[in-house]
């Protein structure tokens, strides 16, 4: 692994100072062409003003920016073509270049021109397979966003920034912690045991998002894992997104969840230009639950025993509740009313710095940049250092030959907090501060009276001694939970042009080496239990390595047909390996909470000892032809056509074929719409496409073999440890879209309006419960369909623009509706006991969607002993054999538990008296129906500019586990203020029950934790001002902006929990969306600062 570093960074070296040796080689075999560009109101020169040589089909062939002083220069290819001018909020000019030499022109201001947005969209989009399509031409659902528009956003990555801006694209935060990841859903779930998130690709190239199958850390879940912390979001030119299954199916079995193309940015010719980028945030929790204080969590422990005992509580064995002076240090300690969340709770920061370098001559042209980020999140412990830089180079070595190279380099570490056990979602620091017992102290008194320094973490305490009593404090300031990565992308590109104007040849070569180490350790002092213990001082590494190689070569054709005909053909070879090494080691017991690393000697009597180490290998082979078509630039197709191989599976099921065909109709082109003048562009889409999804683990068609955990007569065995499975099957998702796309007054408004839908057949599911008597449990297996199928809006328009004043407003909005059809047999389509407190039922049945809940529903309270009596369908008592009334029961005859007055009241359904399985109910899902943003833009005199930016989620529903853990007053854990209402005297009419000391089922999973969790909150709210260019150029300063961002700053929802926006872990095949008060979204305050140099 180093020799690859060192090679590779001795290449990237010699890269860059080749820059200066190609910047003197500039060629004299292209005309040059100078002039100046300016204002045509004011005569003021416009910097960074777009000069592009375009050929007659208005393929971008060469490009320039202007400098400080309006001026350029460029070379261009042939004098038949013609030069464009443009400027954002200013006339596109384009002339005929012929034998003029010098062009000074006057630009006006637009009145109707684009935003941003749109000028992006104008441009040619790229679906990432080679062939570069303009916006207008393409015949697929594409959604394209500029990286200016996310600029002043504070976010550790690209996909936190990209919520609710476009449509279709569902992004939701794993948690509010420094690096915690995304969940990014684009149409829906459309897989179950595969992989979720969308195929990532930069610059052409997929960038590599997987991780190893033991991979455990954090939420053991492949989304929480920030894998696009790598990429710096101010490197970002554009993002697209491909959604539709014509425009995925170029990608193949590694695109059935949607593509991420991210396009970023690249040097132009001129002189260097310099930008630095600051912004500095503070960053806020939003108000948690409100929890009891120490003594109303007094008076609440005594009356949970009495209600079931019938006597009060024994402080001679409960001295936590004795409260007497005499017995001093239980008197000093318990005699508390402590904040656990708030002790854990912080102001965070954010301080980040970018500085970026471009321009370049004729023959070379750079892009460099350098960012550092430094985080600290909003829970004690938890935080994130970054530092990220590129170097984007393009080298014309001919007029046929283009040399491209990128690198990139990233080195993160990860602070998160500390879980003893990771898979357990009430074992986390904050859910332990919710349960945690309010009357203790944080730090220890002693039998005087007076704190010391050390953490109050008693061995054992009336709330027991697993780990989810520890010091939620303690663990938060001594135990660490550190991922450290180190990440380097060289990718490589040359271009040939092998008959110019016609046929052009590229090769691609990107190595993606990554380097990751989780290394866990908490402390006796965290737990409070003796140093003899497993727990104490236990200390985990896990160190991964990722090498990737990816090559690409294209050919692509570039005929001319005439003026009334266009033509582009792709023929694309791909390969792809990964491989994976991995390794860990666990121990406990270390001398000394110094001594972190489990390498280290510890005890070796009753120790925690784990070694482990892997290796996985994929490999991929792929072809790829594709072809667009065009008549009278009103009738459009695209054809393509992918074969994919791929190393997962057996070699009889190893290769599949993805194939797509797309059209596009612009009625505006007909001559029947040419008195429409208002309309600028009106079109029709509908396209065709297969994509595909292979397994997430290696080697499955081989027999794997395990060593038996002991040995017999001094030998150990081994055993086969799963079945070979040489008949899996690509998953395959086949999807079919019906677009429009409508332009009208002079691009002031633009609508794109989708219908698809999209069906995945042969889902891969893992672990399938077999018959044990053929020597396994479980098995992979091909079984299922899925559907998902909805609709999609977005709307730009500009209802005011005039010489000062610009008002933009963006809408969009999608809805999804998801299906299961059919499941294999032996999935296990159930799971969960409606018999225990605290648990819903989830199942895969078919015509419902993933994530759907089932429990009880919920009535409210008893108030008194006569409402306990059963009633029948027309509302009178049932009456027993004995002739007395029925009095209400839960789970006869198995459990027979008699409801009593203040006990929680559900729905009888079939009317027997009895509260059992045959009440439960459906209750929701936790799939949004309708999903979206918008937010106006208002500009003043091009200097002022207010943005404001509303996302929205709507129709869902979610599980609210804090309320179960902190109103089911069940045992010694604090509970939130909602308690203070609970049931105590007969005739109490309260939606809250009684205080039951473990007796009772009053929080069974009913539709009292099922909550609305729709809601619409202020995600960004910028005010930026940018510098007089007058004033500027005085201080040697091209440009210069300020800008003040508030985000997360207000959320409209009837949701009692803590944050609405909570994301299903892939890893849960039921897909419920459940609210275990994981750190929220923060409110973030940012002060920003650009300057152009």
């Amino acid at each position: 692994m180093e020799k690859r570093f060192t090679y590779i960074f001795c290449f990237v070296l010699m890269l860059f100072l080749s820059v200066q040796i190609a910047e003197a080689q500039n060629g004299t075999d292209r005309i040059l062409i100078k002039g100046k560009i300016t204002d045509s109101r004011d005569k003021l020169s416009i910097i960074g003003a777009s000069v592009v040589e375009q050929d007659n089909d208005k393929r971008t062939i060469n490009g320039v920016a202007t400098d400080l002083d309006g001026n350029f220069a460029i070379r261009v290819q042939s004098t038949k073509n013609k030069l464009s001018v443009s400027y954002i909020g200013y006339k596109t000019k384009i002339f005929d270049i012929n034998d003029r030499r010098t062009f000074n022109v006057s630009i006006e201001s637009n009145s109707n021109a684009l935003n941003e947005v749109s000028i992006v969209s104008s441009k040619a989009v790229s679906n990432g397979s080679g062939l570069n399509i303009e916006k207008r031409n393409q015949t697929t659902a594409i959604a394209t966003i500029s990286g200016k528009e996310l600029e002043e956003l504070q976010s550790s990555s690209i996909d936190q920034a990209l919520q609710g801006r476009l449509p279709g694209v569902d992004i939701t935060a794993n948690s509010g912690d420094p690096g915690a990841g995304m969940s990014i859903r684009i149409r829906g779930t459309s897989t179950i045991n595969g992989a979720t998130n969308p195929l990532v690709v930069v610059d052409g190239i997929p960038y590599e998002t997987t991780i190893p199958q033991d991979f455990n850390f954090a939420t053991a879940d492949e989304q929480g894992y920030a894998s696009l912390l790598s990429i710096a979001p101010s490197d970002i030119l554009t993002i697209s997104v491909l959604k539709d299954a014509a425009a995925t199916a170029v990608w193949g079995s590694r695109a059935a969840n949607g593509v991420l193309i991210i396009t970023t940015k690249r040097g132009a010719v001129g002189a260097p230009s310099v930008t630095y980028t600051f912004k500095g945030s503070l960053s806020k929790q939003p108000s948690a639950v409100p929890l009891l204080t120490g003594n109303q969590y007094s008076q609440l422990i005594p009356e949970e025993v009495q209600n079931v005992a019938g006597t009060p509580l024994n402080t001679l064995n409960t001295r936590e509740f004795r409260y007497d002076p005499n017995d001093s240090y239980y008197y000093y300690n318990y005699s508390n009313n402590t904040d656990w969340l708030k002790a854990i709770t912080q102001t965070g920061f954010v301080n980040n710095h970018n500085v970026s370098i471009s321009g370049g001559g004729e023959k070379a042209r750079y892009f460099a940049s350098l960012g550092y980020d430094d985080e600290r999140g909003t829970t004690v412990g938890t935080g994130l250092n970054r530092i990220n830089a590129r170097f984007n180079l393009d080298y014309i070595v001919s007029d046929k030959l283009t040399f491209r190279a990128d690198v990139a380099y990233s080195h993160s570490l990860t602070k998160s907090s500390y879980s003893p056990n990771p898979l357990r979602s009430d074992l986390t620091i904050r859910n332990i501060a919710f349960n945690k017992m309010p009357n203790m102290s944080i730090y220890e008194y002693d039998e005087y009276g007076n704190q010391t320094p050390n953490y109050f973490s008693p061995a054992q305490n009336i709330q027991g001694q697993y780990p989810g009593t520890y010091n939620p404090v303690a663990m938060a300031n001594t135990a660490s939970n550190t991922n450290t990565t180190d990440r380097v992308t060289p990718h490589f590109n040359l271009q040939y042009r092998i008959l110019p104007e016609l046929l052009t040849a590229t090769a691609d070569v990107q190595f993606d080496v990554n380097n990751s180490l989780i290394a866990t350790f908490l402390p006796q002092i965290a737990t409070g239990r003796p140093i003899t213990e497993t727990v104490v001082n236990r200390a985990y590494n896990y160190d991964f390595d990722v090498f990737n190689v990816q090559s690409k070569i294209n050919f692509i054709a570039t005929p001319k047909l005439g003026d009334k005909q266009s033509f582009q053909g792709l023929l694309s070879l791909q390969t792809y390996d990964n491989k994976i090494l991995n390794q860990s080691q666990l121990t406990s017991n270390t001398a000394t909470d110094l001594i972190q690393n489990p390498s280290a000697p510890s005890r070796t009597q009753n120790q925690e000892l784990g070694i482990a180490s892997g290796l996985a290998q994929t490999r991929t082979v792929a072809a790829l032809l594709s072809a667009q078509y065009g008549l009278l630039d009103r009738y459009l197709v695209n054809v393509g056509l992918r074969g994919d191989g791929n190393s997962r599976f057996g070699p009889g099921n190893r290769y599949g074929l993805f194939p797509s065909v797309s059209t596009r109709w612009r009625v505006s082109g007909e001559p029947f719409m040419k008195r429409f003048k208002l309309i600028d562009d009106f079109s029709f889409r509908a396209s065709y496409g297969q994509s595909g999804n292979a397994p997430t683990r290696d080697y499955s068609f081989y027999n794997l073999y395990n060593n038996f955990n002991w040995t017999y007569l001094g030998q150990s065995g081994i055993y086969s440890s799963n079945i070979q499975l040489d008949n899996l099957r690509f998953e395959k998702t086949t999807g079919t879209n019906l677009g429009l796309n409508l332009i009208m007054f002079k691009s002031r408004f633009n609508l794109d309006v989708e219908v698809y839908r999209n069906r995945t057949t042969n889902l891969l599911f893992n672990a399938l419960q077999i018959p044990s008597f053929n020597g396994y449990g479980t098995i992979s297996q091909n079984g299922g369909t899925l559907d998902n199928q909805g609709y999609e809006i977005g709307l730009n328009f500009t209802p005011l623009r005039t010489k000062k004043w610009t008002i933009d407003v963006a809408f969009n909005m999608a809805h999804n509706e998801n299906v299961i059809r059919s499941i294999s047999q032996f999935v296990s389509v159930t799971t969960g006991n409606t018999t225990v407190n605290g648990q819903y039922l989830a199942t895969l049945q078919p015509n419902n969607p993933l994530g759907s809940v089932y429990g009880y529903r919920y009535l409210g309270v008893y108030k008194d002993a006569s409402q306990t009596i059963a009633t029948d369908a027309s509302g009178k008592q049932i009456i027993g054999p004995t002739g007395q009334p029925v009095q209400m029961r839960f789970n006869y005859p198995q459990t027979d538990y008699l409801f009593q007055a203040g006990d929680a009241k559900y729905d009888d359904i079939n009317h027997d008296g009895v509260i059992d399985y045959r009440d439960v109910i459906y209750l929701g899902n936790g799939n949004p129906k309708i999903t979206g943003g918008f937010g106006p833009t208002i500009s003043y005199q091009g200097k002022w500019r207010l943005n404001a930016f509303f996302s929205y989620r709507y129709g869902f529903d979610l599980v609210n586990n804090t309320m179960i853990t902190t109103t089911n007053m069940y045992d010694y854990n604090n509970q939130s203020t909602a308690v203070l209402r609970r049931w105590r005297q007969p005739g109490d009419e309260t939606d809250i029950p009684r205080a039951l000391y473990r007796s009772g089922y009053n929080w069974l999973g009913s539709s009292r934790y099922v909550q609305d969790g729709s809601f619409i909150k202020l995600t960004s709210l910028t005010l930026r001002y940018t510098l007089d260019q007058s004033f500027t150029k005085k201080l040697n300063i091209k440009s210069a902006s300020i800008y003040a961002t508030g985000q997360n700053l207000y959320t409209w929802t009837r949701y009692l929990g803590q944050d609405p926006e909570v994301s299903p872990r892939s890893s849960d095949i039921y897909r419920q969306s459940i609210d275990n008060s994981t750190t929220p979204a923060s409110k973030i305050y940012t002060l920003g600062l650009t300057t152009t140099f």
